[in-house]
């Protein structure tokens, strides 16, 4: 998502070349992430974003969980390709999006809940990432959640041969404007498949009406 040379080449690159369980981000099971989505979102038929959600396991957990309505969106089309593939049959359950989340044209006011985990920190431009923010206020609901998973202070500054925005959870909150308000923030130290440790600053978030703004 970041450096605007060619973006999406970096990453069909990446995935084309590496399996997903050798990238630093992955996990078997993104746990902190299932357990935030569960406790604002009940209802299975809510409608969820997961950007960047190529070659994660987040799908599969949130299928066998119950939810039925996931849009998964991601970049690399070889990134969707992958999780296609592992879920099988269950590949048809999903709406795949394959596109940059800053410029895709989603539905306003269309989500339940939206969620990144390892995006938003690739994203060094400050055009970029109010792109984003303006992505986000567009299309989760008034009363929808907003969960963003990014490097914290003592993160890595490179990842993937990209330099990345490391946050603390006020910093990675304030990049979304008064739009959303923080609910809570969570700090998780991630072990990399080689065995290295990464600090990730989750923030969730409310999307509130703003004060003499109409909904979308």
């Amino acid at each position: 998502m970041a450096g605007r040379s060619d973006p999406a080449s970096h990453w069909e690159t990446v995935y084309r070349t590496r399996r997903a369980d050798q990238l630093s981000w992955y996990r078997p099971h993104l746990e902190t992430s299932l357990q935030l989505i569960e406790r604002v979102l009940p209802d299975r038929g809510g409608r969820i974003i997961d950007v960047g959600g190529g070659a994660s396991t987040l799908v599969d957990d949130l299928l066998a969980r119950g939810y039925r309505n996931i849009d998964v969106l991601d970049l690399s089309a070889s990134a969707l390709a992958l999780d296609r593939q592992r879920l099988g049959a269950r590949a048809a359950e999903i709406n795949w999006l394959c596109g940059d989340v800053t410029q895709y044209p989603l539905a306003a006011a269309s989500y339940a809940l939206w969620h990144d985990r390892a995006v938003f920190h690739f994203l060094t431009r400050p055009e970029d990432r109010a792109a984003y923010a303006r992505q986000a206020t567009l299309a989760v609901r008034p009363g929808g959640y907003l969960i963003v998973a990014a490097f914290g202070p003592q993160g890595p500054t490179r990842c993937s041969g990209l330099d990345v925005v490391r946050y603390t959870p006020g910093a990675l909150r304030a990049e979304f404007g008064a739009a959303f308000d923080l609910v809570d923030h969570l700090t998780e130290l991630h072990e990399t498949p080689a065995g290295a440790g990464q600090q990730f600053v989750y923030c969730l978030c409310v999307r509130v009406q703003q004060p003499g703004v109409a909904t979308p």
